[in-house]
């Protein structure tokens, strides 16, 4: 039973996060991603409690992304926010909620089968399709990942994955995500993780889908057309160094 069928859902005004879902509800090819995980999904036996449907799972999954949700978080945020439910389609106040251990089981089937990975590759190709991921130029960049210094991994030793590096007169440790996105709509295409200490210009032309003519980058990519992995028929167009602009009229 929904809250609107009991007259409780007193909320008129369409919020940025409902306007947000609304969208996300229409643009991602849910039954198309669905088709592709739900071979590896468990299957509902005669007995005991049955799994959550996968799409239910997968659009849980895709809230964590989209607001910054720790497992917890997101089992707590599942019973405090009924726009969350809605979107998972978990409205019925007869129907179970996913705990933080089933939001991490589903996770991990995820990076078990490499299925992220897959989900990346099947949107790009059904833009692509639609005309809306031009091929012509990629703009590219990195963002640092930061996490607490103390981390430690499972053997109780600093993560091999993470590095220090330096971005102004800051220091940060974590990781780094390198991103490729069409130059036209600014929709992504490539993304790679490395520790925090890879230079951006080391990752620079592996982000190139290969077809583009021209890619795009600030002064960290400077270089990037004379690496050894840089391809002849692309033309780099990357920003001045901000001391070289300072000297400027």
């Amino acid at each position: 039973m929904k809250q609107a069928d009991l007259g409780l859902n007193l909320s008129v005004k369409r919020t940025r996060k409902r306007r947000f879902l609304d969208e996300m509800n229409a643009v991602v090819p849910w039954a198309d991603l669905v088709a592709l995980i739900a071979p590896y999904a468990p299957e509902a036996g005669r007995r005991g409690r049955q799994p959550f449907a996968v799409e239910a799972m997968l659009r849980i999954h895709f809230m964590q992304q989209w607001f910054t949700l720790s497992d917890p978080a997101m089992e707590e945020a599942l019973h405090d926010v009924p726009l969350y439910r809605e979107f998972a389609g978990l409205d019925n106040w007869h129907t179970r909620l996913p705990d933080e251990s089933t939001i991490l089981r589903f996770r991990h089937l995820l990076e078990q089968h490499k299925l992220a990975e897959q989900m990346f590759k099947l949107i790009n190709e059904l833009l692509i399709a639609k005309g809306l991921l031009l091929k012509a130029g990629t703009a590219v960049d990195a963002t640092l990942i930061a996490a607490p210094s103390s981390t430690k991994n499972k053997d109780n030793a600093r993560d091999a994955q993470m590095r220090s590096s330096k971005k102004g007169n800051n220091w940060y440790f974590g990781m780094k995500t390198h991103i490729g996105v069409d130059a036209d709509s600014g929709l992504t295409h490539s993304v790679r993780g490395t520790a925090g200490n890879v230079h951006d210009i080391v990752e620079a032309n592996a982000l190139l889908h290969g077809e583009e003519s021209n890619a795009f980058g600030d002064s960290a990519f400077q270089g990037a057309d004379k690496r050894a992995d840089a391809k002849e028929s692309v033309t780099w167009h990357v920003a001045m160094k901000p001391g070289q602009r300072k000297a400027l009229d």
